[in-house]
């Protein structure tokens, strides 16, 4: 039986875990999980389960290594602290033990928006052609450049918005508003990521400089995440798993979204599992950000009968020396509802 280690990762990793239980190959597998909470709920889909230190850095990965060793662990799927162990992966191949990471620089990279970005663009240069779409956007980190870049793009015709160069999910994001907000907006509202061009400087310049902000248009369109599976530079399965509203959600056959995964992985041998976000203006989709690793809606696009992150520990255990023949069903819309799990 194969031993897997999950450290530190978010809920929904509970699902990932469910997956490759469920596995056709009939592989058994005995699951790990650890968290620094331990009422942290996936933790209860797995076999084994302890608190793992709040720590990080090179202390962190020593642990991991420790860790690795003392409970046997054959595979390890990190989230916290992936791209330093990523860099240290020799020290996890020393002591037999396969790491599902892909490059640490490629990581640290898509890890600021900003640089990922510029990456494109000179790429793009380079070829001559477009690799995808991306939008309008200014990098400030002083609130003097924030109203700049904030009158520059409304000068070209768009609604503003902001969010961190380094950052996660939607932390940090938010829309300019053009209007005063309303007695009833107030009132009855829920929370809301919109916020007025002078509450927004007003906070800004509570510091002389702050980290690193990405201030760009405001795509209005659909949002599409784009799941990929990917080893050595060969692009197996992208899956366009479109938000339509709410939790309603469709695996979409769109050629035009499958041509940006193929060139994105052309240019970057992103290994393993990965997912690219964008979202449509004006007909056009531009690039949100990508993702090297299994991204929070990742179950429903395993809806299309292609369970990826089993697919993926098989890459992993065989080199990329495996011969894949996947067909993922389109067409499926799904949704979610909330289920009760019992803690003690």
């Amino acid at each position: 039986m194969t031993k897997i280690w999950f450290n530190r990762w978010f809920t929904t990793v509970a699902h990932y875990i469910e997956l490759i239980r469920q596995n056709n190959d009939g592989k058994m597998f005995e699951v790990y999980g650890s968290h620094p909470n331990e009422d942290a709920l996936y933790l209860k889909y797995c076999d084994h389960a302890f608190v793992e230190p709040d720590q990080s850095g090179q202390d962190y990965v020593d642990y991991c290594l420790q860790t690795c060793i003392e409970k046997k662990i054959d595979l390890f799927i990190p989230r916290k602290e992936n791209v330093l162990i990523s860099k240290n992966l020799s020290k996890f191949h020393n002591i037999g033990v396969k790491v599902l990471v892909c490059d640490a620089e490629l990581m640290a990279l898509m890890d600021n928006k900003a640089a990922m970005y510029q990456s494109i663009l000179i790429k793009e240069k380079e070829l001559g052609k477009s690799i995808v779409p991306l939008p309008d956007y200014v990098v400030v980190n002083k609130v003097e450049d924030f109203k700049k870049a904030y009158h520059y793009l409304r000068e070209k015709g768009h609604t503003v918005c902001f969010k961190p160069v380094i950052g996660e999910g939607a932390n940090g994001f938010r829309v300019i508003k053009e209007e005063h907000e309303t007695i009833e907006e107030l009132l009855t509202g829920g929370v809301s990521r919109r916020i007025s061009f002078e509450h927004a400087c007003s906070i800004l310049s509570q510091q002389e400089s702050f980290q690193d902000l990405m201030v760009l248009e405001y795509l209005d369109g659909y949002e599409y995440s784009i799941d990929c599976l990917a080893f050595n530079g060969e692009l197996h399965l992208a899956i366009p798993r479109k938000k339509v509203e709410g939790r309603v959600r469709e695996l979409e056959n769109n050629e035009e979204l499958l041509e940006i995964a193929r060139a994105i992985h052309k240019e970057y041998n992103i290994d393993y599992i990965s997912n690219i976000q964008v979202k449509f203006s004006g007909g056009i989709p531009k690039l949100l950000e990508i993702n090297p690793r299994m991204a929070g809606g990742l179950n429903i696009s395993c809806l299309s009968g292609v369970n990826i992150p089993y697919e993926a520990i098989k890459l992993l255990q065989n080199g990329g020396d495996l011969p894949l023949n996947l067909k993922p069903e389109m067409g499926i819309r799904a949704s979610h509802i909330e289920k009760e799990v019992v803690l003690s």
